[in-house]
């Protein structure tokens, strides 16, 4: 997982930090050898223990602890590969939609959005918090459909998928020896079930 910093250890690996030390007329001195806070790049002496630093750092800690989960159980499961991009971005639409929306009715059923902690600093509940990420997903997926023109394309291919339905059934038909009206009033069926599907 990468951080802020680029470094791309996980928060959980012990890692030297990334300060230095002050050198001579203002220069930039020898790096520190204290060991960075964990989900922290720096040591407690080099701001790992200032209350913001603390909280972003077990953040990260269980951000990194989840993904990790998730990627060992995904080694284990049978997943299988997307094969219409398409329908599997529209669906994703539909369930960032469904998040966002789930998290109004909670942010809406808070009496407060802030509220003060042990140490009377302001914070932001977590719940609006996810609330604004769940609203960016949204942007970036619906602008994605927009740019892509998802729906053209989906609507493009079934008509595509329904033309050569049509095409089968009417070789099946010349095959079978029905020709004429009888032709004609069952491709009219067929197409009538293709649109409503």
């Amino acid at each position: 997982m990468a951080n802020r910093t680029g470094n791309l250890a996980a928060p959980t690996e012990k890692r030297r930090c990334t300060a230095h030390k002050k050198g001579q007329g203002g220069r930039k001195g020898p790096r520190c050898k204290a060991w960075a806070r964990k989900g922290q790049t720096v040591c407690g002496a080099h701001g790992g223990k200032a209350p913001q630093n603390l909280k972003a750092g077990k953040r990260r800690v269980v951000e990194a602890e989840l993904e990790e989960e998730t990627r060992r159980a995904l080694a284990v499961l049978d997943v299988p590969p997307v094969e219409n991009p398409l329908t599997a971005l529209s669906q994703l639409a539909g369930q960032v939609l469904a998040w966002k929306d789930r998290l109004a009715a909670r942010v809406n059923g808070l009496e407060q959005i802030r509220y003060t902690d042990d140490k009377r600093a302001e914070q932001l509940r977590s719940e609006v918090a996810l609330y604004e990420r769940a609203m960016d997903r949204c942007v970036n997926v619906l602008g994605t459909i927009g740019r892509l023109r998802i729906d053209e394309r989906l609507a493009a291919i079934s008509e595509q998928q329904a033309t050569v339905v049509i095409e089968a059934i009417e070789a099946a038909l010349t095959h079978a020896g029905v020709t004429g009206p009888e032709a004609t009033a069952a491709k009219a069926v067929a197409a009538r079930h293709l649109r409503s599907a």
